[in-house]
C-alpha cells in the first residue's frame, strides 16, 4: 500500500486563461481537489501516494483514473457511487487573485460515509493527509474523516491536516469547531495566512503559530509569496519565497503540502522539507490550473541549484 494517503474529493477543473483578441473567456480544462493534488505533487517528487476518494461513474471520474495512472498514484482505495456526479469548478482571476465557483452539491464524494473508510490500507500507510475540504463537503463526510484520523491515530500512522477553509461550504464557527478538533488529533498542519486569521482571529504568524502549536506538534504556516513559517515547539524559523513570474496560485498550498511529505518520507528534516517544498510551491504559480505546473522533483532540485549560485 502507499506511504501517503490523501482523503478527499476530486473534482474536474476550468480555469479562466487570459481573454483572448476577440474578447471571449476561454477555460482550461485540467484537474483539482486539493487532497488529489497533494497526491499528485507527493508523486511527482517521488513518493508513493494514493487516493481515498468517492467518484462518480461518469467521464470526469474516467478522466481522473487516466490522470491518477499517467502520475503513479495508487486507487484501490476510490470507490464508484453510480448514482452520483464527481464535482466540478471553475476559477476565473482578477486584481485580487484567483476566485473560484464550485458545483459540488450532492457529489459522490460528498456522500462518503463512515463504512467507506479504507481502514486496513490507513493502517499500512506512514501518512494521512486530509483538509478542511474533506471535512466541510456533507456531515457524513466529516464523520468519514475523523473515523479515519482516529484510524491512522490509533495504528501510529503520522496525520497531516491542510485547514483549506471554504465558507462556501459550512459557516466560519462549525468549520473553526472542526477543523481545530481535527487539528488537535494531526502531527501536521499546513494553514494558510488568510485561513488562519479567520479562524483564530489573530493577526500575525507568530501569534497563529502559538495558537496552532497549542494544539498540534508542528506547523508550516503558508504565507503566499512571502515563504512559509515552520514552527515546532522547539524551534521555528521562517522560509522566505522565491521570485517567479506568478499567473496563477490555484493548488499552490496542495502542492506545498504533498511535497513537504514526499520529503519528510524520503527521510529530510523538516528544515530541509520545508525549503524543498516551498519552492515546489512558488514553481506551481507558474502555470495555470492546478495539476499541469506542479513541478517533478528534478525541476524542483534545478530550481533550487540556481538559487544556490
Amino acid at each position: 500500500m502507499p506511504d501517503i494517503l490523501c482523503l478527499g474529493e476530486p473534482m474536474l477543473e476550468f480555469n479562466q486563461q487570459p481573454i483572448g483578441p476577440d474578447g471571449r473567456s476561454l477555460y482550461l480544462e485540467g484537474h483539482g481537489g486539493d487532497t488529489s493534488n497533494a497526491a499528485i505533487a507527493a508523486a511527482r517528487s517521488g513518493a508513493d501516494a494514493g487516493i481515498i476518494a468517492c467518484m462518480g461513474e461518469d467521464r470526469p471520474a474516467q478522466s481522473f483514473a487516466e490522470l491518477w495512472a499517467m502520475e503513479g498514484v495508487d486507487t484501490v482505495t476510490v470507490r464508484t457511487d453510480p448514482e452520483a456526479p464527481t464535482g466540478i469548478y471553475f476559477v476565473t482571476h482578477g486584481p485580487q487573485g484567483h476566485d473560484f465557483t464550485f458545483y459540488r452539491k450532492g457529489s459522490a464524494a460528498s456522500r462518503m460515509r463512515v463504512q467507506d473508510v479504507p481502514e486496513e490500507a490507513i493502517r499500512s500507510a506512514r501518512i494521512l493527509h486530509l483538509s478542511g475540504i474533506s471535512l466541510g463537503i456533507s456531515d457524513t463526510a466529516c464523520d468519514a474523516g475523523f473515523h479515519a484520523i482516529q484510524v491512522a491515530r490509533k495504528a501510529g500512522v503520522t496525520v497531516s491536516f491542510d485547514t483549506n477553509l471554504r465558507l462556501r461550504l459550512w459557516p466560519l464557527h462549525r468549520a473553526a469547531a472542526c477543523i481545530h478538533t481535527a487539528v488537535g488529533m494531526s502531527d501536521l498542519v499546513f494553514p494558510s495566512l488568510d485561513d488562519a486569521r479567520l479562524l483564530t482571529g489573530l493577526k500575525e504568524p507568530d501569534a497563529i503559530a502559538d495558537f496552532y502549536l497549542r494544539l498540534c506538534p508542528m506547523v508550516l504556516l503558508k504565507l503566499g509569496a512571502e515563504g512559509l513559517l515552520v514552527a515546532t515547539r522547539e524551534a521555528r524559523a521562517r522560509i522566505p519565497g522565491f521570485a517567479v513570474q506568478a499567473v496563477d496560485a490555484t493548488g499552490a498550498g496542495d502542492t506545498l503540502a504533498g511535497a513537504f511529505m514526499a520529503r519528510a518520507v524520503a527521510g529530510d528534516d523538516v528544515w530541509q522539507a520545508a525549503r524543498y517544498a516551498n519552492a515546489a510551491a512558488a514553481l506551481s504559480t507558474t502555470g495555470y490550473g492546478a495539476v499541469a505546473p506542479i513541478p517533478t522533483a528534478a525541476e524542483v532540485h534545478a530550481f533550487l541549484e540556481l538559487q544556490r549560485i
